[in-house]
């Protein structure tokens, strides 16, 4: 039941009185403006409620979408409000449109919100916001300037205009989208946010999500404080909500919204190192492979009480429990594999909260770099870029220029995407590309061996063509152990949407003498602004050379932690690489 449009109308009055839900429009001045929106209001509200402000689309307004997307014959978002005692606020964009970068919007929310307070005595505390297209944009900026007001977050069909701020705190976002209209740019949208709320980076997948052919609901966490970022997949949908039976927008909205507060009794956790998606890549003989000792930290605290413990967890098993500050553990010893590193805070009312973050160890044969070169406009995790004056590190996104990720959409193409890097003033070794910088999240070790670098490269607008050097280097000092030239054929011509060849193959062999953290690095010619596209990239280990000893039985005669080289001889002051201490092979950083 709906009345529109009529400010504190008698009839919304006589409707309320009787029983009924109370829907109305009204009118709030912020800046000086005249707003207005639409406000559902349940019956026998209550005090301290929730309130949900969801914004409309470009072109529409708040009529359109509470009457059209929020409505079908089996249920509303009138009914939906009505159940679970919360208030709806469907909000008019100036010229049916929001700014989606500004702060002129984020003010009329914030009013909105401050007139819920005086008027129904809201829950401050229990405040979302979402949005349908261009509102689902304006959402996603509100998050940086809002996260303090704002419990969660929901966008559907809007992507996101923005990257998180270091300051902004773990936020929940659940995102609705249809694969019929631009699916494949949401996750990379989303992941940006999925590494800031330190969720894991591999999601949880649900088919056939609530009974409903073909839509998916994926899953990244918990991250920090417990929160969830969420993708709900529908197949051959389009630019529209969905309101099916199995598969209600208004019902998906609530039902996530509802979890979180701001206001928790629980404790705040938060994993300060690693970073989540860290990544160790160990080549070594099968058995052989050692990864370094990973000290995990966090920081714990309780709004209404205190932290009596701090636990730390490598999947289910115990690291270490904590009392007091510092809260730190290590991880020792660690295999290949995914490794799920948990911290959980209990307070003095036996309450948890907990974070998580994923770190990979892995020893592969072959590990084909190039495999994240997924998203336009991004430089994944792993790589650090330098062209003469701005220097970029991954995981980052969002970048319209300079070196990152470039997607290819000419016909015939030889690439779909590419790492672009450039050489700005031309000056020796300033333009670069490196894969294992530990700053970038991903370190390399490789045992003594014969090795195969596997690379695709062009340039992008070097008609007359510039020479790429490509160097294996040690990760400390940058010293070159093996290096190779190679010169393009193809010149793409500064456009993406140009049409382009196939790549050769390259092969650049070497050889590693001596155990140790290494660097992939490609620099781009010694001429101003000379370029390269990077599209392929693999390192496998072709075969190994035995080391003359892999561990120093235990003896009385030896002191506890002496350390020992390969061939066996004491060393006092080790340097960055595998040793023997204990009776078994460490990594010194």
């Amino acid at each position: 039941m709906r009345l529109l449009n009529m400010k504190h109308s008698v009839l919304s009055f006589i409707l309320l009185v009787a029983g009924f839900l109370s829907v109305k429009a009204d009118n709030i001045t912020v800046n000086g403006t005249n707003r207005s929106y639409n406000v559902i209001v349940p019956k026998n509200l209550g005090e301290n409620r929730p309130l949900l402000i969801f914004c409309h689309g470009y072109n529409q307004d708040a009529n359109w979408m509470q009457n059209s997307e929020f409505k079908n014959d089996n249920v509303s978002m009138e009914a939906v409000c009505d159940t679970a005692k919360f208030i709806c606020v469907f909000p008019n964009g100036i010229d049916r449109a929001w700014d989606t970068g500004g702060d002129r919007d984020i003010n009329f929310i914030k009013a909105i919100i401050e007139r819920m307070v005086t008027l129904h005595k809201i829950d401050r505390n229990r405040i979302y916001l979402g949005g349908f297209s261009m509102g689902g944009m304006l959402t996603y900026n509100a998050i940086n300037k809002m996260s303090n007001i704002i419990a969660a977050f929901v966008s559907c069909s809007g992507p996101s205009v923005v990257t998180p701020k270091s300051t902004t705190r773990a936020v929940p976002i659940l995102h609705i989208q249809g694969t019929a209209d631009n699916f494949g740019g949401v996750q990379p949208a989303l992941n940006p946010w999925i590494q800031h709320n330190g969720c894991p980076t591999t999601d949880k997948v649900v088919s056939n999500y609530n009974g409903f052919s073909g839509a998916k609901m994926h899953t990244w966490g918990p991250g920090n404080d417990g929160v969830e970022v969420k993708l709900l997949e529908l197949k051959d949908k389009g630019h529209w909500i969905c309101k099916e039976r199995q598969v209600y927008t208004g019902k998906e909205i609530w039902n996530f919204c509802k979890r979180y507060s701001l206001n928790k009794t629980a404790p705040s956790v938060k994993i300060t190192a690693p970073t989540s998606g860290v990544r160790y890549v160990n080549y070594a003989p099968t058995g052989e492979e050692t990864f370094p000792d990973i000290a995990v930290t966090a920081t714990a605290d309780d709004s209404n009480g205190t932290i009596e413990k701090v636990e730390f967890y490598d999947g289910t098993t115990l690291l270490s429990t904590c009392t007091a500050k510092p809260y730190k553990a290590t991880l020792t010893g660690g295999k290949v594999g995914k490794h799920t590193l948990k911290v959980v805070a209990t307070d003095n009312d036996g309450e948890t909260g907990t974070a998580t973050v994923e770190v990979m160890l892995q020893s592969p044969l072959t590990l084909t770099i190039s495999t994240a070169f997924t998203e336009g406009g991004a430089l994944p995790a792993g790589w650090v870029t330098f062209d003469g004056s701005e220097k970029r590190v991954g995981y980052g996104s969002g970048y319209s220029q300079g070196c990152r990720v470039l997607q290819f959409t000419g016909s015939p193409r030889g690439l779909d995407y590419g790492l672009y890097f450039r050489n700005i003033e031309g000056k020796a070794h300033q333009g670069w590309a490196k894969f294992g910088l530990s700053e970038s999240g991903t370190t390399i070790s490789m045992a003594p061996g014969h090795y195969t670098l596997k690379y695709k490269i062009c340039n992008w607008n070097k008609p007359d063509f510039a020479p790429i050097e490509l160097s294996i280097e040690k990760r400390v000092g940058s010293v070159s152990v093996a290096s190779q030239i190679y010169t393009p054929t193809i010149n793409i011509g500064n456009n993406a949407s140009n049409s382009f060849g196939s790549l050769k193959q390259q092969t650049f062999e070497f050889d590693i003498t001596e155990q140790g953290n290494y660097v992939i690095a490609l620099y781009s010619a010694e001429q101003e602004w000379s370029d390269c596209i990077l599209g392929q990239l693999s390192l496998t280990a072709n075969s190994y050379v035995s080391t003359a000893i892999s561990a120093v039985p235990a003896s009385p005669f030896l002191m506890e932690n002496e350390i020992y080289d390969l061939q066996g001889r004491k060393v006092s002051n080790p340097k960055h690489g595998i040793y023997i201490r204990n009776g078994r092979k460490v990594w010194v950083e």
